[in-house]
């Protein structure tokens, strides 16, 4: 709860800094500009409200690591992802779509700390518990977060210490360890495909540089 809480503050104030012109730079997610990404995040922030209030009666089905999905590079075809650059030009102007998600944002946050993380909730069709929920979004948001930056000089980095959790989370999904060599910041943009590796990360990597990227769905 308090790494999702870290997360996800850090995320909101990297959002409050970037400067409106940045808003039409490229972001780490392939295909969509800085707002793209800020739009995205208002969707994320509504499914965090969603899931919090949509309570399950039966046994958890996953946790924070099956949750995801491992699948293949995205083709684009994706309705929604389709959908998130006409509704992010549709907001014209950076400051309302930066008021949007501070706003549903920080109502997001607000229901995270005031959740039971033993709670039940109901999410994709499958039942987990609220901790493991708000597991889930400390990789989603620092892997965001990293994205919002990608391109850009003015916005600070996600905290150490959920960088270091996110890395943990995306270990346990590829079921094991990135080199101790890497970085936390270079273990998920190289596990997730954001960054390519070099000769030398792809030798340390060994035998699971053949099964990245993990994209994760």
């Amino acid at each position: 709860m308090k790494l999702f809480s870290l997360a996800w503050t850090a995320l909101r104030s990297a959002v409050a800094e970037v400067p409106d012109e940045d808003f039409e730079q490229p972001s780490g997610c392939t295909g969509w500009l800085v707002r793209d990404l800020v739009c995205h995040l208002v969707i994320d922030a509504q499914d965090i409200l969603i899931t919090l209030v949509t309570p399950a009666g039966t046994e958890p089905t996953v946790d924070a690591v099956t949750y995801w999905q491992l699948g293949g590079t995205p083709a684009g075809e994706d309705p929604l992802d389709a959908l998130i650059p006409r509704l992010a030009a549709a907001y014209g102007e950076p400051g309302l779509l930066k008021f949007h998600f501070d706003d549903v944002g920080s109502a997001a946050g607000r229901a995270a700390g005031l959740a039971d993380p033993t709670a039940r909730v109901g999410t994709r069709d499958e039942v987990l518990t609220v901790g493991d929920y708000l597991s889930v979004y400390v990789l989603e948001a620092t892997l965001h977060h990293l994205d919002l930056i990608s391109r850009l000089t003015s916005t600070t980095q996600p905290p150490a210490e959920t960088l270091a959790a996110a890395r943990a989370s995306l270990e346990q999904i590829a079921g094991t360890p990135f080199p101790a060599s890497f970085s936390d910041k270079a273990a998920l943009l190289i596990g997730t495909g954001r960054r390519t590796p070099t000769d030398a990360e792809r030798a340390a990597l060994g035998t699971l540089a053949g099964r990245l990227p993990l994209v994760l769905g």
